[in-house]
């Protein structure tokens, strides 16, 4: 037992995890009156080293814990927070992350929060709530389409609506405040302090299918214990009617539900359906969101007010008092994971946090990851499938377009031309597929063989003609004005090659001149609002064409939409990453699934230089399962992932040589201090492109199949990796990495 210490002489001291680049916590001083107001997860701001920085409070030490005499601690400036913000559940889910993912704790915490709290900004900021005062006021706005908007959505909430769910809604502030001065409706300040709503239906549920009611009463046993299911249904099989059957009783209980999305283009769609259903507190927390109003959001749900929180991949982390469900769609979607600094994948901490909080999560897909059927094998996850369409939907029928024979014009075939037409004539929507943005992916010359390369990356400049015509590239974001003639040989012989969105969106505009394009890409959606108005008008029965990228391929229902067409899917069955089919076998399902998603009939053309290919096969039958159940025995049969772990360590230098030497040091040190036979170590070699922004990459792959023995000792080289490295050199560690570029 330690001796009592004397109040006079003791050292009162917090460790703090600060976002600096450092894998290690830092103790500093505070007084006894300040040591007492401190609580685990509130803020402090301190000094470090020449900067002002904000931290969180991860432990308080013992007054008498032995100091280190190396080094002389420092006061804190500030204690920021009276209470903490974040609480021991979350900051235990962020401390495991950091660990999983070999990534300093001070930085994963930094992620975590909102902007203004990583700046040492207040707390308590107030929230802006518009409620409706006049319920007959419909003459009052009757001039205007954005006020009649804005005030049928007011009435649907009668108790008030925050507005950031209503800009999220496509209405704007200045719609609110014009309404605001006839007296229709006001705006309340309301301070974040947790006041519970009754959660109410606003809309009767639908009638649940045999395979439906058997999901909803499996997961409903699940109710205040961990428990992880996969809902596996076909597209438009109604997983969305088996999530708000489940809230509804979780909400009962006065427990909040966390909805992750993959991207914020399905946020308003969701978020509607939340609206219609329950008359209850709904948050989004996004990157879409002002540093305002994503405070304000995070604080309903860190104070428990929120009742359903909607987010992307970072409200993962969001403190939440209640959590009683925590829902993941679209599972298999790359958008959890996140490609640069703290590289997490949202899908499995979201599987820890659930374990932490001791709640059941539903991960759903009509397209599950390999890695999900491997964890169902394994009984990690309770498999529950959906195999009808709701209603009278039924799947759409599948054709198969050789391009090698077809007719073609403007990179259609004439018989799609056609089928196009007819689905159009008949007042019908159609739904064009095309993974890549831009008027043309490589710009030639027809002369001399030039082509428009980027000068920093092994790739090629994608031409676009809007707003201006330019060249860009897509991986360094170089852009270069469009040459008048061939720099090379001077000939005015410069010929676009292949099909961006754009130049199919040109070419449909001649086609069908009478009926309206609407392209959803990066490029056209980059305004705020752009998304849900385009969204709005394919709502409407009226006969359209939309063309874009995977953006809608992500859950979207187009119940109108009775023809898709992908024009190009080839090169995902040409590349290098061994996921490669199963991204392309999921893309083609997802596209396929926005087919006969109403009362008509869909069909889906797929246009392919290789009908020959065995993957088509049965994805021409939409038997993902079979795919699926191939896809992971040769996976098991190879060695790979999931049936092994994977750690990719990424290096980045101005010479490859340079690369090279210092991996290959690096692995033989790795090699020589760790179990024989443990970590199969793959490279090091260069990375699929190995040249980016003017920098040179290489890769090594570590893989083993005892994941804990591994992190183990990747953890003590890991530090080893960045202190020896050139001070000229990026390294980068990717757990469990879902891409090898």
């Amino acid at each position: 037992m330690p001796k009592p210490t004397d109040s006079s002489l003791a050292i009162y001291r917090i460790r703090v995890a600060v976002p600096v680049y450092l894998y290690d916590c830092f103790d500093y001083k505070l007084s006894a009156e300040q040591y007492q107001q401190a609580e685990v997860g509130a803020r402090v701001a301190v000094s470090f080293g020449r900067q002002n920085i904000t931290g969180v409070i991860i432990e308080k030490l013992a007054p008498d814990a032995p100091i280190d005499p190396r080094f002389q601690l420092k006061f804190i400036t500030e204690l920021l927070d009276e209470t903490a913000i974040i609480n021991n559940k979350v900051l235990s889910l962020l401390t495991w992350s950091a660990q999983y993912y070999q990534f300093p704790i001070g930085e994963v915490i930094h992620t975590a929060l909102p902007t203004f709290l990583r700046q040492g900004k207040p707390y308590n900021l107030l929230a802006r709530n518009w409620k409706v005062l006049d319920l007959a006021a419909e003459d009052k706005v009757k001039r205007s389409e954005k006020q009649q908007a804005a005030y049928k959505i007011l009435k649907l909430h009668p108790q008030g609506t925050q507005e950031n769910i209503l800009n999220l809604s496509g209405i704007e502030t200045a719609t609110l405040k014009a309404i605001e001065k006839k007296g229709i409706i006001r705006c309340e300040l309301e301070q974040q302090n947790f006041t519970p709503e009754p959660v109410q239906l606003a809309q009767m549920p639908l009638t649940a299918n045999d395979e439906q009611k058997k999901a909803i009463q499996t997961i409903l046993k699940a109710q205040n214990k961990y428990q992880a299911f996969l809902l596996d249904g076909l597209t438009g099989s109604g997983k969305t009617e088996v999530y708000l059957q489940v809230m509804q009783e979780v909400l009962k209980q006065g427990k909040q539900v966390l909805v992750l999305v993959p991207e914020i283009g399905l946020t308003p769609q969701t978020i509607s359906r939340f609206q219609s259903r329950f008359h209850c507190n709904i948050v989004l927390l996004h990157s879409g969101l002002n540093d305002t109003k994503r405070l304000q959001a995070w604080q309903s749900a860190q104070t428990g007010k929120a009742s359903i929180i909607l987010g992307t991949r970072s409200a993962i982390y969001t403190p939440l008092p209640n959590l009683g469900l925590i829902i993941l769609d679209e599972e298999h979607d790359l958008s959890f994971k996140q490609q640069e600094g703290f590289r997490y994948h949202a899908r499995d901490v979201a599987l820890y946090r659930a374990h932490l909080e001791n709640c059941p999560i539903i991960l759903g897909s009509a397209t599950p990851s390999i890695e999900c059927y491997y964890l169902a094998q394994q009984d990690k996850l309770t498999r529950l499938e959906l195999n009808q369409r709701a209603g009278a939907a039924v799947m759409p029928k599948m054709h198969l377009i050789d391009l090698k024979i077809a007719q073609k014009k403007q990179g259609m075939s004439t018989q799609l031309i056609d089928e196009i037409k007819k689905r159009l004539d008949k007042k019908e929507q159609v739904l064009i597929f095309l993974n890549r943005r831009g008027y043309a992916p490589v710009l030639i010359c027809e002369s001399c063989a030039w082509q428009a390369n980027c000068p920093h990356c092994d790739a090629h400049f994608t031409l676009h003609m809007k707003p201006y015509s330019h060249l860009h590239c897509h991986h360094c974001g170089t852009i270069n004005r469009l040459p008048d003639s061939c720099p090379q040989c001077n000939q005015q012989t410069l010929k676009p090659i292949g099909m961006g969105t754009a130049k199919v969106e040109e070419s449909l505009n001649e086609l069908f001149p009478d009926f309206p394009v609407l392209r959803v890409d990066r490029d056209s959606t980059s305004r705020v609002g752009s998304w849900q108005k385009i969204y709005d008008q394919i709502q409407k029965s009226q006969p359209t064409i939309l063309l874009g990228t995977q953006m809608l391929a992500k859950g979207h229902h187009f119940p109108y939409v009775t023809l898709v067409a992908i024009l190009d899917i080839d090169g995902g069955l040409l590349s290098v990453d061994f996921r490669a089919p199963e991204r392309t076998a999921q893309l083609i399902i997802q596209v396929a699934g926005r087919s006969g998603r109403g009362e008509k009939k869909g069909d889906v053309y797929l246009q392919t230089l290789r009908p020959d290919h065995p993957m088509f096969e049965i994805i021409m039958q939409q038997d993902y399962q079979t795919f699926a159940k191939q896809t992971l025995a040769d996976r098991q049969l190879a060695l790979l992932p999931p049936c092994r772990y994977a750690v990719l360590i990424r290096c980045e230098s101005r010479s490859q040589d340079e690369n090279q030497k210092f991996l290959s040091e690096m692995t033989q040190q790795l090699r020589q201090n760790t179990e024989a036979n443990l970590i199969d170590i793959w490279g090091p070699i260069p990375a699929p492109m190995e040249r980016k922004a003017g920098r040179y990459q290489a890769h090594v792959a570590l893989l083993s199949q005892d994941r804990a023995k591994m992190h183990f000792y990747i953890r003590h080289w890991w530090q080893q990796l960045l202190q020896n490295k050139p001070s000229s050199m990026k390294l980068t560690i990717d757990v469990d990495p879902q891409e090898l570029n």
